[in-house]
């Protein structure tokens, strides 16, 4: 284990694997789920040959700089429920970000933005009896290649200087051992958070729901969990979207 990880002090409950080079973090982790490892196996890998984001996009993290890991889940609620997990998680990151002096807010539905710009993705994926929470946050990356140059930020550059990973990970574990079981019961409460630091609330958007574009402002985040949508046809539930784009 390379040495900044050999003494990685995580919550109770989590177990640490770190690998140099994985193909992906979600894939190895899906394996292990089917394999019947316990929950709280965490997997962090330095580099992904085939990292990637929601719908198969391509996640890019730079050896030494970006921190991609994956957790294994076991949820005692039932499937109905598993899909707001993506929630959990995504506030779980911005509350952790927040320990670090970062004031981050949660693009439904799986990216979290400091400053308008992205510092972190978010995978959810499904097994048979358990879940995989794919996460890749942007640690100490300096420079974004082409176009995420105008898009993407990390926590080097918004504090001046990349906090210890090790300390980025134990901090997002911890709050995901508070709001992943919240996904039935106290669900008020993680929708409370998820309110008040939703990027989307007030802003025009532009989506792919469906294979249909949408546009129209955003009035929120419903109690199920879903975006709130008001275009000229009235006030539309969002479950799933794809390309969500805030318009100037």
């Amino acid at each position: 284990m390379s040495g900044e990880w050999e003494e990685a002090e995580l919550p109770v409950g989590y177990r640490l694997e770190f690998r140099e080079t994985v193909e992906s973090t979600n894939d190895e982790a899906r394996e292990a789920g089917r394999a019947g490892v316990e929950a709280g196996w965490v997997l962090v890998a330095e580099r992904q040959a085939a990292g990637r984001g929601r719908r198969g996009a391509v996640w890019v993290c730079p050896a030494g700089e970006g921190l991609a890991f994956s957790v294994l889940l076991r949820p005692e609620e039932g499937k109905a429920l598993w899909p707001r997990l993506s929630l959990a998680v995504g506030l779980a990151v911005a509350e952790a970000l927040e320990r670090f002096g970062l004031s981050a807010e949660v693009k439904w539905p799986n990216d979290i933005w400091v400053g308008g710009r992205k510092i972190c993705g978010i995978l959810v994926e499904a097994g048979e009896d358990f879940v995989v929470a794919g996460i890749g946050i942007n640690v100490g990356v300096r420079e974004f290649p082409g176009v995420l140059d105008q898009s993407a930020t990390s926590m080097a550059i918004e504090r001046g200087e990349a906090p210890p990973r090790v300390a980025v990970l134990a901090a997002v574990l911890e709050r995901l051992q508070v709001w992943a079981p919240c996904i039935g019961g106290r669900f008020d409460e993680l929708l409370r958070g998820l309110r008040e630091r939703c990027a989307l609330t007030g802003k025009r958007v532009r989506m792919n729901a469906g294979g249909v574009v949408l546009s129209g402002e955003v009035a929120g985040i419903g109690d199920g969990g879903e975006l709130l949508l008001r275009d000229a046809s009235g006030l539309r539930k969002i479950v799933q979207a794809d390309e969500v784009r805030v318009l100037p």
